[in-house]
């Protein structure tokens, strides 16, 4: 027993670095200020900081600005209202710039320099390259899609996401047939990222999908929210979105895509298999080791609601599993 290690707070795991009753006394302190709708929002904000960074509009560039906002694909139509955007700006995980659970990765997430930047395209492909998120956003036509997020932390919200489906840039690098597995890694900047200090994680953050995960019309890689560039906190200039998977499986920040033949190791699967798949589809049949996923609760109303199977999305993606 002497030789196990007790981590400190900031060294656990996703789920324990945001703890449902976390979450919960943040819905408390709401209802005890008495508000509700527009209100609640506004004191969300306050969780941020009330002249801080976080508040701050996240402005369009120049050269970007025939590009937004996107035209809705109403393909991709949910049973939910859309999630206020002071929301999910400034109740997010991103581990690199929250370290523990009192720090708000809205203003640290700031320093973070996402122009320029540049993202490497390696490993089975015929065209390997080295691009800027722009030519990206100017070469596939951008469309917004509101998709549910689901956290594995058994909390969600309904997003209007702008990008582009990840199929059409693997089909655009042209992947060896060997290539079976698509694997997104994060930036590494320690100097402004204090989160990536902690030893206990093997840093940058990394993640992988399947190739027919990576290539069903779902994934997308998203540049954008609530008709506007993403903040640097929501995984500007560039992140994934699997809508069908707990949210952990959406990499921000993306600085490499490679295609490898074996399955490459994930980041939180690494950690603790025992607690992350390396698929990690939303499964409410499938408990959490320490907590129950059949159901969610919803941010902007504290309501908790039956979870779906793939987040409600099995039409689209249950095929894969078979």
């Amino acid at each position: 027993m002497a030789n196990i290690r007790q981590p400190k707070i900031w060294d656990e795991s996703q789920n324990r670095v945001t703890p449902e009753s976390v979450f919960l006394n943040r819905r408390q302190l709401l209802a005890l200020a008495g508000v509700t709708g527009v209100g609640s929002l506004l004191a969300a904000a306050r969780f941020s900081s009330q002249d801080g960074p976080a508040t701050q509009p996240v402005r369009i560039p120049a050269s970007l600005k025939d590009l937004y906002p996107a035209k809705r694909n109403d393909k991709y139509k949910v049973d939910r209202a859309i999630t206020d955007e002071k929301l999910p700006t400034t109740f997010n995980n991103f581990y690199e710039f929250n370290p523990n659970s009192k720090t708000d990765p809205a203003v640290l997430a700031q320093k973070l320099v996402t122009r320029p930047w540049e993202i490497t395209i390696a490993g089975l492909v015929k065209k390997p390259l080295r691009v800027d998120p722009d030519e990206l956003q100017r070469r596939f036509a951008l469309e917004e899609r509101v998709y549910r997020l689901r956290c594995v932390e058994a909390w969600s919200m309904t997003i209007p996401w702008i990008g582009f489906p990840m199929s059409k840039l693997i089909k655009w690098v042209e992947p060896l047939g060997s290539a079976k597995f698509v694997r997104f890694v994060s930036f590494l900047k320690p100097d402004i990222a204090p989160g990536q200090h902690n030893k206990y994680y093997k840093w940058p953050y990394y993640e992988a999908l399947r190739m027919d995960e990576a290539m069903n019309e779902l994934a997308l890689f998203v540049t954008g929210m609530y008709g506007k560039p993403l903040p640097k906190q929501s995984g500007a200039p560039l992140r994934a979105i699997n809508p069908w998977k707990y949210g952990y499986k959406s990499p921000k920040s993306i600085v490499r895509i490679e295609f490898t033949e074996k399955q490459p190791g994930t980041f939180w699967n690494d950690k603790q298999p025992r607690e992350y798949s390396f698929l990690s589809n939303v499964d409410p049949k499938v408990p959490h080791p320490r907590w129950s996923q059949a159901s969610e609760r919803v941010v902007e109303t504290g309501k908790r609601v039956p979870t779906l199977a793939y987040n409600g999305y099995g039409e689209y993606v249950a095929e894969l599993y078979k």
